[in-house]
């Protein structure tokens, strides 16, 4: 074959849905973006915006950083990816934070998507030389949190990314296509307070991620993809019953900021006269056209704002785009963890929806999370019946938290 096309290697990526089963899906570029490279955030059904202050609060909440306990900290994360498919597809991330003092951090980190060896042969016979290539995906994120309150921080993120997926060949320029993007995030966390039968302290958190112009690899608007800008919110409590035992509960949302495709179908307004039920002297053909070029017309910036309000099904349609997630985490003696979680996204727009359980282990400076996610949908999860690990390292000095 002369080349792998941006597509069919996406479709490494996506759950073999059936087409018909899905009303107006939104997909957009570089999404490993939004794959939680993490095992604890993992085991919480991909939660992190508003969890307790770790090493992994880059991808899901920088602002958590003002609150870490330790010093400095240090991770490094494996994820396998289809392996049902193949057995070098993996996502990894290395992610390292430091505390410049009491109220403020920064932090670093890399996240690499592999698509393992690809053979390529230029006709059908199994005779002729191969030619391997290693398609991939990267970003290198930097972040700067601060504390605003004793009980409230923000914080900023800029990332690059870089996609090379395609193949070159004589006709083919197989340049990388690159992206930048920024996150703007904060963070609440209250000080322990003193119930009837226990103590316990709330955190919520938010964060705006993503925003930056689209990617593209052929330099036109038509090639041009979203990235895969969302907003996060979710919120946190722990119960802490003894010095020993405490249980944390959590409830996150996530809405991609990033508008509706018109999908297959829709009415297009041809004559102009704002009846869309008489599209005038157009076929559906001509409409599905036109109103996917008017789409890829739209720029990130604009459609941020679009998002929340396009959706051709309306206020309904909008809702099922904010996918959520459910989960809790038990902690004994903050050295054993046992972690479960629920993540539903709508039939219509994805049907992503598993549940998951994860562990952690922590021997004085070194931490080891796993996680585990069951699907619990008709479509297939590429992360299905996978096994996810994190190793921690934190050092330094400590910080009181009240």
């Amino acid at each position: 074959m002369k080349k792998i096309s941006l597509l069919l290697i996406c479709l490494l990526i996506t759950t073999f849905a059936k087409a018909q089963d899905i009303e107006r899906p939104i997909t957009t570029g570089v999404p490993f973006l939004l794959v939680a490279a993490d095992a604890r955030a993992a085991g919480l059904a991909d939660q992190g915006v508003a969890t307790s202050s770790d090493v992994f609060s880059q991808q899901w909440n920088p602002a958590k950083y003002a609150f870490a306990e330790d010093a400095q900290g240090l991770s490094i994360s494996y994820t396998p990816y289809l392996t049902d498919l193949a057995n070098d597809i993996s996502l990894g991330q290395v992610t390292y934070y430091n505390k410049i003092n009491e109220r403020s951090a920064f932090a670093g980190s890399f996240r690499y998507f592999g698509f393992g060896g690809i053979e390529l042969r230029q006709t059908g016979d199994p005779n002729e030389p191969t030619r391997e290539v290693n398609p991939n995906e990267l970003a290198i994120d930097g972040s700067y949190s601060l504390k605003l309150s004793e009980t409230f921080s923000m914080a900023v993120a800029a990332r690059f990314i870089n996609s090379n997926l395609k193949v070159a060949t004589e006709e083919i320029d197989a340049s990388a296509a690159s992206s930048f993007a920024v996150d703007v995030a904060g963070f609440y966390q209250s000080e322990e307070i003193a119930y009837s039968d226990f103590n316990g302290r709330w955190r919520a958190g938010f964060n705006i991620q993503n925003l930056g112009p689209k990617i593209s690899y052929d330099n036109d608007d038509l090639s041009a993809n979203f990235l895969p800008a969302n907003l996060r919110v979710g919120g946190w409590f722990d119960f802490i019953f003894d010095e020993y035992n405490k249980l944390a509960v959590s409830l996150e949302f996530t809405k991609l900021l990033v508008p509706t495709p018109p999908g297959p179908g829709t009415p297009y307004d041809a004559n102009g006269d704002g009846d869309f039920t008489d599209p005038g002297d157009i076929s559906q053909a001509q409409a599905d056209a036109a109103n996917y070029k008017n789409y890829k017309d739209i720029g990130w910036v604009s459609g941020i704002f679009k998002s929340f309000g396009d959706a051709p099904g309306g206020f309904s349609e909008e809702l099922k785009e904010i996918t959520y997630s459910a989960a809790a985490e038990y902690m004994y003696q903050d050295a054993f963890a046992m972690r479960l979680g629920y993540y539903h996204e709508s039939p219509m727009k994805g049907a992503k929806q598993f549940f998951s359980l994860g562990a952690g282990f922590k021997y004085s400076m070194i931490k080891v999370d796993v996680s585990y996610l069951f699907s619990a949908s008709k479509m297939k999860n590429p992360l299905e019946n996978t096994l996810r690990f994190s190793l921690t390292f934190n050092f330094g000095d400590k910080y009181e938290v009240y």
